[in-house]
């Protein structure tokens, strides 16, 4: 059941050709190995994350209350558990500045996911961000991507 997930690269590829295609990508929002397989056995061809479902599901409430390294061990997870490409929601990045986010990114990458989604609101969607510091933060994630040679999207 675990460790099924292929090398990096092939899926940072596969996932990256599936922006490309005629067909609308769907990513069911997996919280747990359990969930993940379920969709990867419907024949989904990649699997999304969901913070909140893994906050839940861990006993924490969503918005980044739980610690960065409980939702990399869940991502880790889950993309060990799968043979398709699996995108992280990364909430926030797990950090107040965009080098804290770029670290979040390089250690999802590390986890097995090739790609993310960060929020772009504060005070879990109170405020939006403004366009340049969402800029640097998306900026820092791209570059950890590209300093651990992955074609994240």
């Amino acid at each position: 059941m675990f460790d099924r997930q292929p090398a990096a690269g092939e899926l940072g590829e596969r996932f990256h050709a599936l922006h490309q295609g005629p067909t609308l990508l769907l990513l069911p929002n997996a919280w747990d190995v359990l969930s993940a397989r379920v969709f990867e056995e419907a024949g989904f061809p990649a699997v999304a994350t969901t913070s909140g479902g893994i906050a839940w599901s861990l006993g924490y409430a969503d918005g980044e209350t739980m610690p960065r390294d409980e939702a990399l061990a869940a991502i880790r997870r889950i993309a060990r558990s799968v043979a398709v490409p699996v995108t992280a929601d990364i909430e926030g990045g797990y950090a107040g500045d965009p080098a804290g986010v770029g670290e979040t990114v390089a250690r999802g990458i590390d986890c097995g996911a090739v790609g993310f989604n960060i929020e772009d609101s504060t005070d879990h969607h109170r405020v939006l961000r403004t366009i340049p510091e969402a800029a640097r933060r998306i900026g820092a994630a791209r570059a950890a991507a590209d300093r651990a040679g992955s074609r994240c999207s």
